[in-house]
């Protein structure tokens, strides 16, 4: 799913930039990498509920014949 692989973009790029502020003594980075993480996160277990509901969805249909 496009979305998934966005997200697990956007938490790799927050990876980076949070690493980077450490690595550098810069707080602003480091937070705003952070932010970026977890906002990818967030977005991730949202996809995954959304799955979730469909299986669920799903599950309870009446089979076809």
């Amino acid at each position: 799913d496009l979305d998934k692989l966005r997200n697990k973009l956007q938490m790799g790029r927050g990876r980076v930039k949070q690493e980077t502020g450490r690595a550098t003594g810069d707080p602003y980075l480091e937070a705003e990498g952070k932010s970026e993480r977890v906002g990818g996160s967030v977005k991730q277990v949202g996809e995954q509920a959304k799955d979730a509901g469909r299986n669920i969805k799903d599950a309870m249909k009446p089979p076809t014949r």
